[in-house]
């Protein structure tokens, strides 16, 4: 499969977790890149792959869909139409790596976090978790997997994403029974900065999926592949 890609981090041995990064619009991978490889010291085993719209936007940029004229009415059909482009990216990765959804992440920032919240909207299982940077919604979920935990992480001072749409996220999430975390970092704007960073990293390493808890109290124990490896 063709699509423009940066690789952070190859493992010497098979990779026991997928980390799957996402930028922004007119961004691309080798910045997002940069985000990718804090990342990578703390999952050794990790294949971690930055990985770029599908249209050039800019000078060097990229993108997903255009924000030309977007509103909130015709958002979710523009999502909608390259969906199944990113369903499939995420996949091959995860076919290259042999990293299955339960030890796969997707960390996105800006139209990356609203590819990555989606995505789970039109394949439930397709990750176990998400990071998502000052992203959002196209349009609230009202059901989620279980198996899936979100950590939204949204500046405070945010112009570009209201930190509203985090907030209206959260809510939805919780009232469908899922697994998120919200984080916002005051006087932070539409960026990603070293408290953002270390909020991400410490959900990642320390977070235990709920899930979890609810196997322990049915009397079942975690599928060994699970995204435990993340802890």
């Amino acid at each position: 499969m063709k699509h423009d890609h940066f690789i952070v981090q190859k493992p010497d041995n098979a990779a026991k977790q997928l980390l799957l990064f996402f930028h922004g619009v007119g961004d691309n991978p080798v910045n997002m890149g940069n985000i990718a490889s804090w990342f990578a010291p703390l999952f050794p085993e990790a294949l971690i792959v930055s990985v770029g719209g599908v249209e050039p936007c800019g000078p060097n940029g990229r993108q997903w869909f255009s924000v030309q004229g977007v509103t909130e009415e015709n958002r979710q059909a523009r999502i909608d139409a390259i969906m199944p482009v990113f369903i499939d990216t995420v996949r091959y990765w995860q076919q290259q790596s042999g990293v299955g959804p339960l030890a796969t992440a997707l960390v996105g920032f800006s139209q990356g976090s609203i590819m990555s919240l989606e995505s789970l909207k039109a394949q439930p299982e397709l990750a176990s978790r998400v990071i998502a940077f000052n992203g959002r919604y196209a349009s609230l979920p009202t059901k989620v997997s279980s198996a899936t935990t979100i950590h939204l992480i949204h500046g405070g001072e945010d112009s570009v994403i209201d930190l509203a749409h985090a907030v209206a996220a959260q809510d939805a999430l919780l009232q469908a029974g899922g697994d998120v975390t919200l984080d916002i970092v005051e006087d932070l704007g539409h960026a990603i900065d070293d408290r953002s960073m270390q909020l991400a990293l410490d959900h990642l390493r320390f977070t235990v999926p709920k899930h979890y808890f609810d196997e322990a109290l049915s009397g079942s124990r975690p599928n060994d592949d699970d995204i435990i490896e993340m802890l």
